[in-house]
């Protein structure tokens, strides 16, 4: 390996570790310490980070990319459960147990990640116990979008999963703009919303007809009324 090379792992390392959640909170000595055991790895689009049913001893942190994480139904159907951006992580139960995956990883586009074995991790856990407090908070996050997530697909139709979801992306947008850009495909999209992709076009078109939303092109959605929205989400 080249030394530029070395030296863009090294940043790669330090950057991880310095966004992640459960680390951001420690000084820059002991996320330097803690970069020293991160591994860094590199992903194709569509590479698969880790299988089902694999043996989870590590704690991967995305850098760079994004990842969605899935399973698959009994009727062979992928079900989108998670998507995993910069600056987070996934592999948590392996902190604390050996288990076994119960989804798979994959990257959506060219994506860098750093992990960290399990045993490295205890010994940071007993070196630094805030760690483990900020565990249990994303743990008690998580748990929370898993029960959300679940009752929004056995208890609402498609319009409403749909609205609930534009809703929610132009209310987490720093700015006050009134136009989306869909950060994955369609065909992603509808998986994680529990619907086909031919129905998730045809609620988009119908919100459309009805003048709630303007669609431009494949992933721009310009929102004409967002309380009518707002309406549908929670009817």
């Amino acid at each position: 390996m080249s030394c530029h090379s070395c030296n863009h792992d090294d940043l790669m390392k330090n950057s991880c570790i310095s966004r992640v959640p459960i680390f951001n909170h420690l000084t820059e000595n002991e996320m330097a310490e803690i970069s020293q055991v991160a591994i860094s790895k590199r992903l194709k689009k569509g590479e698969l980070l880790f299988h089902s049913d694999e043996l989870s001893e590590q704690l991967f942190i995305v850098h760079k990319g994004l990842i969605k994480m899935y399973r698959i139904t009994e009727n062979g159907k992928e079900q989108i459960i998670r998507f995993v951006e910069e600056g987070d992580f996934i592999g948590e139960l392996s902190l604390f147990s050996k288990t076994m995956t119960t989804s798979f990883a994959e990257a959506m586009e060219d994506t860098e990640v750093c992990t960290i074995q399990q045993q490295d991790i205890h010994q940071l856990l007993l070196r630094y116990p805030t760690i483990s407090l900020k565990i249990l908070k994303e743990f008690t996050s998580r748990l929370h979008e898993t029960e959300s997530l679940i009752e929004k697909l056995n208890s609402q139709d498609v319009e409403k999963r749909v609205a609930s979801y534009l809703v929610e992306l132009i209310e987490g947008q720093e700015d006050d703009s009134m136009t989306i850009h869909l950060p994955i495909r369609k065909g992603d999209l509808a998986s994680y919303l529990g619907t086909s992709q031919e129905t998730l076009s045809r609620r988009l078109s119908a919100f459309q007809n009805q003048g709630l939303i303007q669609l431009k092109g494949q992933r721009k959605i310009i929102i004409k009324q967002l309380e009518e929205l707002r309406k549908k989400a929670n009817n």
